[in-house]
């Protein structure tokens, strides 16, 4: 073989490929498409390091700068759930100011385990009060211990931070109480006998303590804050035997004193486990077949919530469970996995999505705290800064295209490709903006970087742009943990704000978009 075949073997082999596809997008919003709303993505927090979130004397400048820059997108702050495992492992004590925890071991599986056992005072409730203005938080009290006079306590200590002038000056409420974690798994942490602990134990027991609460809270069917239902870790769906909307709704939950107060359904998802180690693969995680699946199986759920006039959401929801797997729920392929999966739960009825964070866990958005150790194996670090991990970017994102509206609309774009996703945004019925994802997963080592072009046409009457500004989450490799842009600007930064100057590409929109493998756009229609 000459040299000059050689070199042309060797271009064809690095070159990269270029599919092309159309999409077509409705220029007015379709009838029943979603609305979503700025605080879509949002926070579940484990609650016994909730004191390093909010800040103890003073607020948590990193925590707060990092909410206040979605605020400053969407002016609405990220929706708080306060509670997860530790929510039954929390009692109250009037001798405690903040809070006392007990740890178990650090692992290479869980180098940040939860606390076995949280002590609280009314300071671990008061400090609500550091929360950006207007935040809306749901709160988890313990179901687990079977104790009456800590939920009372606990209940009462709620309701005394969120009456204080310092929360109520800043427009801070307390929408939710839950009444227990993961109840369906009671039967498995041993808190309640295999051989007794079911549905129709849940309910009954459930209703006893949630009227505790509401009673003590004094909720009513007219007040601002009412209970969440379910907040189970999985779903039996319509098998009425196992724990699910359906089978509590059967047991009559929703005609008990406490039942009529539910307001919304919470029930938890994760997309796979690594609570035994073991690997996954940041290609599946990413894929849109699996995305679509995991979420879809929840249909008849989320059906039979509205079919009771009930809203419905994932309270607590990530990648891998048991805080994540390494080098996949901290990488840039997860921001893209976060951004699809948010976008595609809207389209199935989920009204929003609280992802779960710890101190520490390697799925984070944000790591609020300074780190000694390191969240893939527990190995010592020395002293890593407060930051954010790649997923939050697809919290911006998520919230660059809802906007400020308060009209927004999105709908899936129909594109006939197993490795490109894709929605439109709607402002006041009419098309403002598309998200386009490419998922496939793009490694070091790779070879050529290939890419789809997108060429868009539209349906129907209304004002067809001309022009598009087109903005893209750059991503070196899938596998990366930082050093990530979001048109141009990073937010790894000390004190969580954006950096750099901004790059957005104003084009014709006949031209369309190309989309590399592991990267997405927001696209701006003019």
């Amino acid at each position: 073989m000459s040299w000059c075949m050689q070199g042309t073997y060797f271009f064809m082999l690095v070159a990269p490929i270029v599919s092309a596809i159309e999409v077509t997008i409705p220029l007015a919003a379709p009838s029943g498409a979603a609305s979503v709303m700025g605080n879509l993505v949002s926070l579940s927090i484990e609650q016994d390091r909730w004191v390093d979130w909010a800040g103890s004397t003073e607020p948590n400048t990193f925590f707060n700068n990092v909410l206040d820059n979605l605020v400053q997108i969407t002016n609405t702050p990220p929706f708080l759930r306060i509670g997860a495992d530790s929510e039954d492992h929390t009692d109250f004590s009037y001798d405690i100011e903040y809070e006392e925890n007990m740890f178990s071991a650090s692992t290479a599986i869980m180098p940040y385990p939860e606390a076995y056992s949280t002590i609280v005072g009314q300071g671990f409730y008061d400090i609500i009060s550091h929360l950006p203005q207007g935040t809306q938080v749901h709160w988890g009290v313990n179901l687990r211990e079977h104790n009456l006079t800590a939920v009372y306590l606990e209940t009462v200590a709620l309701i005394n931070a969120f009456s204080s002038p310092a929360v109520v000056e800043k427009g801070i409420t307390l929408k939710f109480i839950e009444v227990g974690n993961e109840a369906d798994y009671y039967h498995d942490d041993g808190s309640r006998s295999k051989n007794i602990w079911n549905v129709q134990e849940y309910v009954s027991e459930w209703e006893e303590f949630a009227y505790n609460v509401s009673m003590t809270a004094k909720l009513s069917k007219t007040s601002y804050t009412k209970l969440i239902g379910a907040a189970f870790a999985g779903s039996s769906h319509n098998n009425l035997n196992g724990f699910s909307p359906q089978a509590i709704f059967n047991l009559g939950i929703l005609k008990s004193p406490a039942g009529q107060l539910i307001e919304t359904i919470s029930q938890h998802l994760y997309s796979g486990s690594f609570c035994s180690g073991g690997g996954a693969v940041l290609q599946d995680l990413m894929t849109k077949s699996y995305i679509r699946g995991n979420i879809s199986v929840f249909n008849p759920d989320i059906e039979a919530t509205f079919a009771n006039g009930l809203n419905y959401i994932l309270g607590e929801t990530n990648s891998m469970s048991c805080h994540g797997t390494p080098n996949v729920s901290n990488t840039a392929g997860a921001a893209l996995w976060l951004l699809d999966y948010s976008l595609y739960a809207t389209q199935v009825g989920i009204s929003r999505i609280h992802f779960h964070q710890g101190v520490g866990y390697k799925y984070n958005l944000i790591q609020p705290v300074t780190l000694d150790y390191s969240i893939i194996d527990g190995s010592p670090i020395g002293s890593l800064a407060p930051h954010i991990q790649p997923p939050y970017y697809a919290a911006i994102i998520v919230a660059e295209a809802i906007g400020t509206s308060g009209t927004t609309q999105a709908v899936e774009i129909v594109i006939d490709e197993n490795n490109v996703s894709g929605y439109a945004f709607y402002e006041h019925g009419t098309l403002s903006k598309a998200v386009l994802i490419n998922t496939i997963a793009y490694f070091a080592g790779a070879g050529a970087r290939n890419s789809t072009h997108i060429d868009f046409s539209f349906t129907g009457s209304g004002y067809t742009a001309k022009e598009m500004s087109v903005k893209t989450l750059k991503i070196r490799y899938a596998s990366d943990t930082t050093n990530l842009t979001w048109g141009g600007q990073t937010y790894e930064t000390s004190d969580g704000r954006v950096s750099g100057p901004l790059t957005v590409d104003t084009l014709p929109v006949s031209s369309g978009v190309d989309l590399q493998e592991t990267e997405a756009v927001l696209v701006t229609f003019l």
